[in-house]
């Protein structure tokens, strides 16, 4: 069993083809869990919304992200787990252990367990879960701010018709991860015209 202060710990963002991918640490006070944490992907955006100033008032939480740059020179996986030590390392207190949604090892410099689902089964990795989705979420809002074409205030990165449409409209921004499959296409695609 792991004992002690622990961190739950889960990421946002590894399918999107556009933006960082979020990973959030959170140690919650157990005489402080506010109502309704659960898995981000079963809550709707606006009861995620509400449930993060409650988190971040009562738990210890870091958050870490990994840019698009380092997607496509690490490969996404990696970078998740280079996302997920960035959160850790932000927190104020070490914990004495993680809990760790999925079946891959961060490589964490204390006890970890990984749990499958992770999110649908420990309070403190759906709290990360929900910490690391609202952050996501927030900062693809700002991006489509810059980048309005894409919808991405929408669609946060996925490859959704209306984000494969303005691709092939306006083309590829900064911001797309050009080692996936669809945006490596365009690119190529878009050498091939240029020359």
């Amino acid at each position: 069993m792991l004992g002690g202060r622990v961190a739950g710990v889960d990421e946002a963002g590894r399918g999107p083809w556009a933006g960082p991918v979020v990973a959030a640490a959170v140690i919650l006070d157990p005489a402080s869990i506010p109502d309704g944490i659960n898995d981000s992907k079963v809550l709707s955006r606006a009861k995620r919304e509400q449930l993060l100033n409650p988190i971040l008032e009562s738990a210890c939480v870091g958050v870490g992200q990994a840019s698009v740059e380092e997607i496509d020179r690490l490969n996404i996986l990696q970078a998740s787990l280079l996302a997920m030590r960035r959160a850790v390392s932000a927190l104020a207190t070490m914990p004495d252990a993680c809990l760790v949604d999925g079946n891959r090892d961060p490589g964490l410099e204390i006890p970890t367990r990984l749990l499958v689902k992770g999110d649908a089964i420990s309070l403190s990795i759906a709290a990360a879960s929900i910490v690391a989705k609202v952050t996501r979420d927030r900062i693809m809002c700002d991006l489509a701010a810059l980048y309005p074409a894409y919808g991405w205030e929408r669609n946060a990165g996925y490859g959704v018709p209306a984000h494969r449409d303005a691709l092939q409209l306006v083309g590829i921004s900064p911001h797309h991860r050009k080692s996936f499959a669809p945006i490596r296409y365009l690119a190529s695609e878009d050498s091939l015209i240029k020359h």
